[in-house]
């Protein structure tokens, strides 16, 4: 019998929700969509973006070591496991119900708590740009530069921030044990916020003070377990030219040069749609044979059977 096709899916921030009862009730629509997707005979893997859940974790622990003295500040890398798990949770149970209530035996589902391995001299370490963490007065900015250490910038005029950096995933250190889960028939759930981020350093794996790009994750673990298709799922339904202005432009097909013209000529949002469109180009460069498809988490078949979203293949 022919393998089934094998889908990383990277779900957006719409599939989570921005609080834990968003979440709660996000990740049944999303189950709801996983589910039709397996059903119809795809081989999953999913990873998922933790943006508004590392932040609020992130601020839980440094108000507690604010007011508890005694107790040093949790870790950045800490706190990005902490949203790997309890997001996994959430998608888990949710998956495993929408199977049982549509009378259909699930299949394992687990969450891998996943370290991204990124390199020490990567740029983004000197010139960090990620806002984490609440708002804080200047001089609020000041004390917390100077006792821990912290790159803080003003954002927008709505005060400062601490800005971490976010360097380019190099390997996802628990493939093969996410390899072998997906090949005994695992629906696995991993990368999780791009993955916990981690320097080698000789036998040790550091936490590195960074936030990784999800979908530039997803896209080296869809390259390294030989995917079919990368599925970035957003909040639009297609990429497009001239992004909300009157002349917009949607996208139905690019190759992987046209992808990276347009990307030069600034047609995508940093933070926004440039890494979906680079962590699509990357996959396919070079391999004819695979599709990166952007689109909607509700339009996810659709886009899948060729009626909606933007596909990048290799020219």
């Amino acid at each position: 019998m022919p393998s089934k096709p094998r889908i990383v899916v990277a779900l957006g921030g719409n599939a989570l929700g921005n609080t834990l009862p968003e979440q709660m009730q996000a990740v049944k629509t999303t189950a709801r969509i996983i589910v039709d997707l397996a059903a119809s005979g795809l081989e999953l893997i999913l990873v998922h973006g933790n943006g508004p859940q590392v932040g609020i974790i992130n601020n839980a622990m440094t108000d507690y070591a604010n007011h508890i003295k005694s107790t040093s500040l949790t870790p950045l890398s800490v706190c990005v496991a902490m949203s790997q798990a309890y997001i996994g949770y959430d998608l888990q149970n949710s998956i495993h119900e929408e199977f049982l209530t549509r009378g259909i035996e699930p299949p394992p589902i687990a969450t891998m708590l996943t370290q991204t391995r990124v390199d020490a001299d990567d740029p983004a370490f000197q010139a960090p740009t990620k806002p984490i963490g609440t708002f804080m007065t200047q001089e609020e900015a000041r004390e917390a530069a100077g006792e821990r250490g912290w790159v803080v910038h003003e954002d927008a005029g709505r005060g400062f921030r601490r800005v971490v950096a976010s360097p380019q995933p190099q390997e996802i250190i628990e493939l093969n044990a996410i390899r072998a889960m997906v090949e005994d028939g695992s629906l696995v759930i991993c990368c999780g916020g791009g993955g916990i981020p981690v320097i080698q350093q000789g036998c040790h794996l550091s936490g590195a003070v960074a936030v990784l790009d999800k979908d530039l994750a997803a896209s080296l673990l869809a390259d390294s377990l030989a995917a079919d298709i990368l599925l970035i799922l957003t909040t639009v339904e297609k990429a497009s030219l001239h992004y909300r202005q009157p002349d917009e432009q949607f996208l139905d097909q690019l190759t992987v040069s046209e992808a990276e013209i347009y990307a030069k000529a600034g047609h995508f949002a940093p933070g926004s749609m440039l890494p979906k469109i680079q962590a699509a180009c990357s996959f396919v460069r070079n391999h004819p044979e695979r599709r990166a498809i952007i689109t909607l988490l509700d339009k996810a078949a659709d886009a899948l059977a060729g009626r909606t979203g933007t596909l990048i293949k290799e020219g």
